[in-house]
C-alpha cells in the first residue's frame, strides 16, 4: 500500500469515526465553541422557491425517483399555477452496492470507462449495458427503465415523461443534485475492490467528470438535516 492510498482510506475512516468533528471544536474560557463553518451549505441559495422539497434516493431504482421530482414540480405548475422558479427540488446521490445512486452523478465517458450499465445492471431495450448516463438526457426509447421499475407491461403514454425526468432537464426546471463525499469516497473503494484500478485514481477522475451542477458535500446524512433547517421538505423515496 503506497502514501496516497494510506492518506486516501484514513481520510474517509476518519471521518465515519467522527474525528473531523470533534476537530473542529476548541475550548474558549471553559466553554465549547464551534470552528466556523465553511461553504459547505451555499447549495442550499440555490434551491429556489417557496415550495421546496428534497427528493431523499440513495438507490437508482431505474430512475424512479426523478420521475416523482418531475410530477413534484410539473404538478406545482400545471395544477397549482405556481409561477416558473416558485417550486424546487433537491436530489441526493449517495449509497454503495450496485443499486447505488452514485453513478448518475458522472458523465457518458465514466459510464462507458467504470462499465456502468452493467454494474448497475441498467441495459437498453436490445439488452446491452448503457454505455452513457442514460438519466441524465433519456429518451422516449429508455421507457422500458421504468416499465421494469414498477414491473409493468409497456404504457405508451409514459415515453412523454422519459426526456422530462432527465437530470439535466430537471436541473433547468429547479432541480439541485448533490453527491455525499463519504459514500464517494467509500464506493470509490468498492470500485477498487472490483478491480477496476486505485481507489484515489479513480475518485480524481470521477470528481473531473462530475456532471455540470452537481454539488458534492461532506455528508448527505448532515445535508438532509440542513435541508429540513432552512424549510426544505423531505421526501424519501
Amino acid at each position: 500500500m503506497n502514501a496516497s492510498d494510506t492518506t486516501h482510506r484514513r481520510g474517509f475512516l476518519s471521518r465515519m469515526a467522527g474525528a473531523a468533528a470533534a476537530a473542529s471544536v476548541s475550548i474558549v474560557g471553559g466553554a465549547a465553541v464551534a470552528a466556523p463553518e465553511s461553504g459547505s451549505d451555499d447549495w442550499i441559495k440555490e434551491v429556489k422557491g417557496t415550495h421546496r422539497c428534497l427528493f431523499d434516493f440513495p438507490q437508482h431504482r431505474n430512475g424512479m425517483p426523478l420521475l416523482h421530482i418531475l410530477n413534484y414540480l410539473n404538478t406545482y405548475s400545471a395544477a397549482y399555477k405556481v409561477g416558473p422558479g416558485q417550486a424546487g427540488a433537491v436530489g441526493t446521490f449517495y449509497g454503495m452496492g450496485n443499486q447505488s445512486s452514485i453513478p448518475f452523478a458522472f458523465n457518458d465517458a465514466m459510464w462507458a470507462k467504470y462499465q456502468l450499465g452493467e454494474y448497475t445492471g441498467l441495459r437498453d431495450a436490445a439488452g446491452k449495458a448503457y454505455t452513457r448516463n442514460v438519466f441524465y438526457r433519456p429518451t422516449k426509447d429508455d421507457l422500458h427503465l421504468l416499465m421494469q421499475a414498477i414491473q409493468s407491461p409497456t404504457i405508451p403514454a409514459f415515453a412523454e415523461a422519459m426526456p422530462g425526468l432527465g437530470i439535466e432537464s430537471l436541473q433547468k426546471m429547479g432541480t439541485k443534485f448533490l453527491l455525499c463525499a463519504n459514500a464517494f469516497d467509500g464506493w470509490c473503494m468498492e470500485l477498487e475492490a472490483r478491480g477496476k484500478g486505485k481507489a484515489p485514481d479513480i475518485e480524481k477522475e470521477l470528481h473531473a467528470n462530475l456532471l455540470p451542477g452537481v454539488t458534492i458535500v461532506p455528508a448527505m446524512v448532515i445535508a438532509i438535516e440542513k435541508a429540513q433547517a432552512a424549510g426544505i421538505r423531505y421526501n424519501r423515496q
